[in-house]
């Protein structure tokens, strides 16, 4: 077996952060610039494809062998840019992603970062100047009078093409490096075919409604339009959608304000104001709505066949491994409360760009584009979506992990586990929690309970899973916390023997096992981790751990990862109800891998999916029932998981 690394510079006229990876392939003057490669850890060679040079026969032969490895930096773009260039799908099972491998092992996504986190010479790393050499020579540029050119070619700088040679070749040696300081810690077969799968979904594609899309654009632009119009003629303001003008304006009405943040303007509203006051507060929040951007972004990623491709990220989510939305973002599309013919009767509206007869006949025009969101996606023609998603799948997993016997069996029968909750917390019947019954109020209780509190949260996380706005009154949630923890003991014990399992190991390096997760020190010396292995085989990987004190003189676990806020590598805590939240996402995402596999085998094309939800783009004769039945088997690595699924089938995306 050889081992062939690659990095392409390319040139396309469609922006690839907007459009994604498809579609600026798919351009007309998509073209390879430069192909640099080594050779079974060679050498780097350079092959200038712009000035004359061609692929050497023996290196498109090794490009198609299942006899060499193919290895790139987001081999996704790669396979699928010499994919076009060959005019036919290379196989997908012969490449390998080092990114990929980065991310399995806990290091950043960008070459980079995951460069100078694993600590790579400088002669090693990616050269810092290629950001403005891709700007230069892979990017259309705006002619102007004095230069008429539309982009930059290598006889135009042939300095910088010397040097934009390098950086390509460079990155080829930052990749190899980076492989060699990870071989010790390989990405394991059943997540690289995880990988080759979702290759293959994401270039399926999913369906794109495109009269709904351009309908919902027009309408939008047209009530925007509207709405700033309203809002200068009640303020007399020049620019109403000025933050610190409009906050100005309120103060001198009476309203106390320092920020109008969206939840700010949910807030003021909440709390009754003048019609004047409250008329400029929802055009405000109509116009501030985000989500309309999706259809944009539709727009600008949907490929010509009306599909968009490259929606999700493999492994985005490298704490646990979980996948990540891209361009349209699937994970964060807005909820839809419209249903059944109201939700036909928008659907067909904004088709027929009819947006007097929404605002009539249904509500507020950007809320309810806001709501067609999801309905954007649309299975093939002539086909329609099977919807299956695990229910509660992180209560069953938490459960089954700590041995909480009692909600394991709620899930084996009746699956009422807020009422069942509730009934535990609160010593009532569970006959007794049902609609009509004064006791019926404490399922509310059972159900943010159970949504908030399983890894270690306690009054804060009921807040903010919404606890005061179900009406449960602040003074009484520490009370439902301690409530909660008694009698779910097992799973509180969980918290506290992963805490002392991974704090013993990080300081002794003895190996530890809680309730069937192995927890490890493996090192190298390039690497130092802590590993979390899973019931399926696979690891999490926390870099450099170790044990430090906190302000109060507290030992606390630390390891080096990405900051979520500031999106930058250093130290960062941990804790046992935060390792069971790893934990247990991570064996509820190995549940979804195992299915989606399952549901392929069977001849169900996934197109996407979100979290624990698959969606499929099915024939006509492909039924609901035995999708659900699938995924309702046990899983071999985890004996006594009870799973459970739900779902609908229809002519486009919603939520049931």
């Amino acid at each position: 077996m050889h081992d062939l690394f690659i990095d392409l510079e390319t040139y396309s006229s469609v922006p690839i952060a907007e459009a994604g990876l498809y579609k600026y392939a798919q351009s007309p003057d998509f073209e390879i610039l430069l192909f640099s490669w080594s050779w079974d850890w060679g050498p780097v060679q350079t092959v200038d494809l712009v000035c004359g040079g061609q692929l050497l026969a023996p290196m498109e032969g090794a490009l198609w062998s299942p006899e060499t490895r193919k290895h790139a930096y987001n081999a996704a773009f790669e396979w699928y840019c010499l994919s076009r260039y060959f005019d036919k799908l290379l196989p997908a099972e012969q490449w390998r992603d080092t990114m990929l491998h980065c991310l399995y092992c806990g290091y950043p996504a960008s070459l980079d970062a995951a460069g100078r986190a694993l600590g790579l010479p400088a002669d090693s790393r990616k050269l810092s100047t290629g950001r403005a050499l891709i700007k230069t020579f892979c990017t259309p540029r705006t002619p102007t009078e004095r230069d008429r050119r539309t982009r930059i070619r290598p006889e135009d700088e042939p300095e910088k093409w010397h040097l934009f040679q390098e950086y390509n070749a460079q990155d080829v040696v930052a990749e190899m490096e980076i492989e060699r300081r990870l071989s010790a810690f390989p990405v394991p077969d059943e997540v690289q075919n995880q990988w080759v799968q979702d290759l293959e979904i994401n270039a399926r594609g999913i369906g794109i409604d495109r009269e709904l899309m351009h309908g919902a654009l027009e309408i939008d632009a047209q009530t925007q339009g509207q709405l700033i119009q309203e809002a200068r003629v009640l303020t007399g303001l020049n620019n109403p959608n000025s933050t610190a003008q409009l906050a100005d304006w309120l103060r001198n009405r009476g309203v106390q304000v320092d920020t109008l943040r969206k939840d700010d303007v949910k807030g003021l509203l909440e709390q009754g104001q003048p019609p004047e006051v409250r008329r400029v507060l929802e055009i405000r929040q109509d116009s501030s709505r985000t989500s309309t951007k999706k259809y944009a972004a539709m727009e600008s990623a949907v490929c010509d066949d009306g599909r968009i491709r490259g929606v999700l990220q493999f492994y985005g989510a490298n704490r646990t491994g979980r996948w990540a939305g891209r361009i349209i973002q699937p994970q964060n599309l807005p909820r839809t409360h419209l249903h059944g013919k109201t939700l036909d009767l928008a659907r067909e509206c904004v088709r027929k760009r009819e947006a007097e007869k929404i605002d009539l006949l249904i509500g507020s025009v950007p809320d309810v584009l806001s709501q067609l969101v999801r309905t954007a996606l649309v299975p093939a023609p002539g086909n329609k979506f099977i919807d299956a998603d695990f229910s509660a799948i992180e209560a069953r997993v938490i459960a089954w992990l700590a041995g909480e016997e009692w909600v394991l069996e709620v899930f084996r029968t009746h699956g009422k586990i807020y009422e069942a909750c509730a009934s535990q917390m609160f010593g009532v019947p569970l006959e007794r929690i049902k609609k009509g019954n004064p006791e019926y109020a404490l399922r509310q209780k059972g159900k943010v309970a159970t949504l908030a509190l399983g890894y270690q949260g306690g009054t804060g996380s009921l807040i903010q899973m919404g606890a005061l706005k179900m009406g449960i009154p602040e003074e009484e949630l520490p009370d439902i916390v301690q409530r909660w923890r008694q009698s779910n003991r097992r799973i509180v014990d969980l918290w506290y023997a992963v805490e002392r399992a991974a704090a013993d190991t990080v300081r002794t390096c003895r190996q530890n096992g809680v309730r069937g997760i192995l927890f490890a020190r493996e090192a190298d010396p390039f690497n130092d981790f802590l590993t979390v292995q899973l019931p399926s085989g696979r690891k999490l990987y926390y870099c450099r751990p170790s044990i430090v004190t906190d302000d109060r003189g507290r030992p606390k676990i630390q390891y080096e990862g990405t900051n979520q806020t500031t999106k930058k590598w250093g130290p960062l805590e941990t804790y046992g109800g935060k390792l069971v939240e790893n934990i247990v996402q991570a064996i509820a995402r190995d549940c979804l891998a195992v299915n989606i596999s399952r549901l392929e085998q069977a001849g169900y094309p996934v197109v996407f999916h979100v979290h624990d939800e698959v969606v499929i783009d099915a024939d006509p004769g492909q039924r609901l029932d035995d999708v659900i039945s699938i995924m309702r088997q046990p899983i071999a690595w985890a004996p006594g998981l009870p799973l459970n699924a739900d779902g609908w089938e229809g002519g486009y995306y919603t939520k049931d």
